[in-house]
This record gives structure tokens, C-alpha cells and sequence, in this order.
């Protein structure tokens, strides 16, 4: 049991099955995706509204994904610019590294610009359409008690009116300064950055040249972005001494922005504000009936855009199996994997967010004049050049261990990575992303073959009491032959030649993808029976026991 206050004993007034302390992007992504899956959720925000100041400029094919499995992508996109380029300058304007992935393996543009605020309202606005999903603005979280079967939360409204809620879990999604992290003792281990930078949003863009631009200037390094709707960004370093009050002037704003304009008194600003770059991460993740996603367990600097994106990943690695717990079809054991999952990916985020910072803002002027020195060779260099474009200095997240069935470490293996999005054609003729020819759940796919074959009626019951999608996908010209169709089994066409080509480097027939759409294990037909067997060993996943109706833990 843990406690932040054991003598705080107040009647329950609210029951929920999962509390979200935070209404900023992983609280409302895991409350969308919760919702749709038919828990009842609590959102408790301490603030009066959404934050609406300058906060996260860049979105990826990741997380344009998690907005895809919830249903909320379109209204997203609007919000965006794809194919979003990355540019590193030396102080005199050379371009040393030109970072534009090109690549949609995921089904979306790798990275992309976007106003977060705007973001962030498309997904509060989405939980109007889950009666079982509330949320509480102006709701300061005053205590909290767990014991083995709930955590009680005091809440303090806007007036000092109190309100308890008693709920199954609790997601700690309440920022870097997380209460509920600090109240658990948690260690959040790393470093503050010794400098600060300045945030400054501009109406009507006053360059409008597109992408983002990161100078090295060793004297006051800066960055230029486009954005969305006409908006400009500018970022620059705080120098020693400097203060938000000071740099907010006129005539020091004024002096900042004629670094980046030619007129810069002809501007329509928005907001500015400071911020300070931490690199930390949580030691756990889970403490019982509480877990910690987004900020609260890891926090990371700016530049290579990938705070706001980790977040989400801890939301669509959490919220599905959150749901199968609160729902009685796994083991609360099925929680553990989201640490073993996510901390050491985090981890490499934030170090490859480190090094970028380092790359723009060296410690030393002699390292920013070497490393211009040294950029301007290997830029020469295609394999070194690719290595930027294609963005492979990214860490991909591959899950070693966890709920997945890892296999040979010695052999390059697709489990644990995500799975590729290609658009496939329907029997019907309409062409979809495969994701959505899934929908929010497993997917069991098999190439060429019938992905039943082989599986015990036991085991069919159990996997469809999950929501499990059967698609067998053959070559796009086979599609509207019927004679292969199977009751129970979705048949889609390789369009792109992608699932194919995917299947081949691979040697198997059959993948099985998690609701976050990691591949969790692969088999060919005759071994799918055992694999999906040891599969549910490993995530404690409830089987159905038609014959004497009742559920037991695998």
C-alpha cells in the first residue's frame, strides 16, 4: 500500500474505473482510446481549461497513427504540415544537415508540423462521444491513497469544495512536476539544461519559407519554423543574466527578432514564453495501481521534437492494455510490460534529444567550428547523407521483452517493432489503410493462407472474446475471386506489393499484431496453434471456457 496522507479517510462520493490526473495530450489520448473501449474514465485537470501557449511544433508518423486509432486523424490533419524538413545552418547559413524523410511506412508522413493547442482540442472535443467519459477542469488533486483494489483521490474544486473519487487505476499524466510522481518518491533521474531559450509564435509569417530551420550560431543559437495556419516560431537562447521580463521588452524583442528579420517592427505577435530543457526519466513506471505516462515519467529537450510523440506512445502502449485489465480479459501482470516496453525507448529518445541539443548549442566555440568542419565532408558522403534524410539516427522502438514472444536476439526479428501501414483493397473494390480495415484491436494476418487453419475452436473463441481481426490478404488481383473466402476471416488485396514484400524477408505466413499494432509474434500455419497459445501465457490474457463457462487466467 501506498499513501499520501494514511489519515485522510473521506466517503466516496464518484466511482471509476480508471482516473487520468492531466488533460494534456497522453491524458486525453488515453481517455479517447479508454472510452471507445467502453471504460469508465475521470479526467481531472487542475487548470480552468487546455493550455493554449507555445508548447510542441512537431508530430509523427506514430502518433498521427494513435490519432488513426481512435477515430480523429481527419480532423487532426488539418492541423499539419507533412513532409515537414529538418535543417541544421552554421552560423553563415550553410546547410550541414538536411533532414527530409520522405517515408510512410506507417502510413503517414514521417514528420510533420503542427500547432499543439489545436491538436490537443480536436482530442477533448473527441470524448463527446463516450458517455462513459468525464472531465473535471479546476480540480486541484489534494491527497491520494491506493490499497490492493482502488486508489481514493481528494480532490479541491475552484471554491474549496471537496470531492472523493474511488477508482480501479490511476494514470499519472500530470507533467514533469507531477504530484503524484513526488508524492510515490519516485526518483526522476538526469539533468536540467544549464541554459534557457525563449518561445516566440507570430501571426501572418513574416517569412514564409516552409520547414524548420535549427541555426548554430555560437552566439546566440536560434530556430526559425513554419507552422501551421500562417504562424512562424522562432526559439532562441537565453544568455546568462538575461530574464523572461527583460527579453519580453520591445526594444529586446525587437533586437532578438532582427537576428531572423529584416523589419522587425512589422510583426504580428502572439504569445512568447520560457522554457527550460530537462533530460529525466522515472525509475518506474508502475507503483501498483497507479502508472505514470508523458511527462511524468520522462521528460526530454526539444530538438528532435519527440517529448509530445513519446507521450504518445506511452498512452497507445498503456490505454490497450489498460483496457483489457479493467475489462477482465487479461491479468493485471499484463501491466508490468508497459515499463519493460517503454522506459528504455524513452531513455534512448531523450539521449538522441541530448545530442541534438549539443549538435545546435555546443558547450565549447571550437566544437560548433569542428563539427562544421567535419559536417561539410560528410555531407559528401551518400551513405552518410542517407542516414540523415531517411532519419535511421531515430530510435525505433523494438520491445525485447515484454507482451510479445521475442525471438532468436542473434537474428533480426520484426517483433517488438511496428508494424508497416500500407493501403489495402476490400473485396468492395474501396481502398483503406490497413489500420482501418482493423480497427482499435489484435489482428491476426496471414498471407495467402486462412488464418484459422490449424487454431482450436477454443482458441478461435478466446481470440474473437478479444476482438480479434482474421485477414488473410492475397495479391490485389485475387481480391474479387470469392472462392478462397473463409466465415470469420477479412480478405484484403497488396495493393502496394508492401505486405508481400514484408512477409518474404520475414519466412512466415502469419503475424500477429497488438491493438498498438506491434507485431507480437510470427508463425507459419501449423505452428500458429501453439504460438497463440504461449502468447497469452505471456500477456495473462482470459481465456473463454465455452464448455464449462467460466474464464480462467492463462
Amino acid at each position: 500500500m501506498t499513501t499520501s496522507n494514511p489519515d485522510i479517510q473521506p466517503a466516496v462520493q464518484h466511482h471509476v474505473q480508471v482516473a487520468i490526473a492531466g488533460a494534456g495530450p497522453v491524458g486525453l489520448m488515453m481517455a479517447n482510446y479508454l472510452g471507445q473501449m467502453g471504460i469508465q474514465v475521470l479526467v481531472v485537470e487542475k487548470l480552468d481549461k487546455l493550455i493554449d501557449y507555445p508548447r510542441a511544433i512537431g508530430i509523427d508518423d506514430e502518433a498521427l497513427r494513435t490519432m488513426q486509432a481512435v477515430n480523429l486523424v481527419d480532423k487532426v490533419l488539418p492541423h499539419t504540415t507533412p513532409w515537414h524538413a529538418m535543417r541544421f545552418l552554421t552560423p553563415k547559413g550553410r546547410c550541414f544537415a538536411d533532414i527530409q524523410p520522405m517515408t510512410d511506412e506507417f502510413g503517414w508522413s514521417r514528420r510533420n508540423a503542427f500547432i499543439q493547442p489545436q491538436v490537443d482540442e480536436v482530442m477533448y472535443q473527441g470524448l463527446a462521444r463516450f458517455p462513459n467519459v468525464r472531465c473535471l477542469f479546476s480540480r486541484e488533486l489534494d491527497a491520494f491513497s491506493q490499497d490492493g483494489d482502488s486508489v481514493t483521490l481528494s480532490l479541491k474544486g475552484p471554491q474549496g469544495e471537496r470531492e472523493t473519487i474511488k477508482a480501479d487505476w490511476l494514470v499519472a499524466c500530470d507533467g514533469g512536476a507531477s504530484v503524484i510522481r513526488r508524492t510515490l518518491n519516485v526518483p526522476f533521474e538526469g539533468k536540467t539544461a544549464p541554459n534557457q531559450w525563449i518561445v516566440v509564435d507570430i501571426a501572418n509569417d513574416p517569412l514564409a519559407t516552409p520547414h524548420i530551420y535549427l541555426c548554430c550560431d555560437p552566439v546566440r543559437p536560434y530556430v526559425s519554423a513554419a507552422l501551421p495556419h500562417g504562424v512562424r516560431r522562432f526559439e532562441f537562447m537565453v544568455m546568462p543574466g538575461e530574464t523572461e521580463a527583460q527579453l519580453s521588452e520591445p526594444d529586446n524583442m525587437r533586437r532578438l527578432l532582427s537576428q531572423v528579420l529584416p523589419d522587425p517592427d512589422n510583426v504580428e505577435l502572439i504569445r512568447q514564453r520560457v522554457y527550460t530543457h530537462n533530460a529525466r526519466l522515472a525509475a518506474r513506471f508502475r507503483i501498483d495501481r497507479v502508472l505514470l505516462a508523458g511527462d511524468a515519467a520522462h521528460i526530454m529537450p526539444v530538438w528532435q521534437g519527440q517529448g509530445y510523440n513519446s507521450g504518445m506512445r506511452d498512452a497507445f502502449n498503456l490505454a490497450w492494455k489498460l483496457a483489457l485489465v479493467v475489462n477482465g480479459k487479461a491479468g493485471d501482470r499484463l501491466l508490468d510490460t508497459y515499463q519493460q516496453e517503454r522506459r528504455d525507448h524513452a531513455k534512448a529518445m531523450i539521449d538522441l534529444s541530448v545530442t541534438a541539443g549539443n549538435v545546435l548549442a555546443p558547450t565549447k566555440r571550437w566544437h560548433g567550428t569542428a563539427r562544421d568542419g567535419i559536417s561539410w565532408l560528410l555531407n559528401y558522403l551518400p551513405p552518410v547523407k542517407s542516414y540523415f534524410l531517411e532519419m535511421r539516427f531515430k530510435p525505433m522502438p523494438q520491445y525485447r521483452e515484454g507482451a510479445l514472444l521475442a525471438g532468436d536476439h542473434k537474428k533480426k526479428s520484426p517483433v517488438g517493432t511496428m508494424f508497416i501501414q500500407p493501403k489495402v483493397t476490400r473485396e468492395n473494390g474501396d481502398v483503406q489503410l490497413l489500420d482501418d480495415v482493423i480497427g482499435a484491436k489484435f489482428a491476426v494476418i496471414a498471407w495467402g493462407c486462412n488464418p484459422l487453419w490449424g487454431m482450436t475452436p477454443q482458441q478461435i473463441e478466446t481470440w474473437r472474446a478479444l476482438g480479434t481481426c482474421f485477414i488473410q490478404v492475397v495479391p490485389d488481383v485475387q481480391i474479387r475471386t470469392p472462392q478462397d473466402n473463409v466465415d470469420g476471416v477479412v480478405r484484403i488485396g497488396d495493393t502496394q506489393n508492401r505486405l508481400k514484400t514484408w512477409f518474404a524477408a520475414q519466412d512466415t505466413a502469419i503475424v500477429v499484431i497488438r491493438p498498438d499494432r506491434f507485431v507480437a509474434a510470427l508463425a507459419i500455419p501449423q505452428t500458429l496453434s501453439k504460438t497463440l497459445d504461449q502468447l497469452a501465457g505471456v500477456m495473462a490474457l482470459t481465456r473463454v471456457d465455452s464448455d464449462l463457462h467460466i474464464e480462467k487466467v492463462a
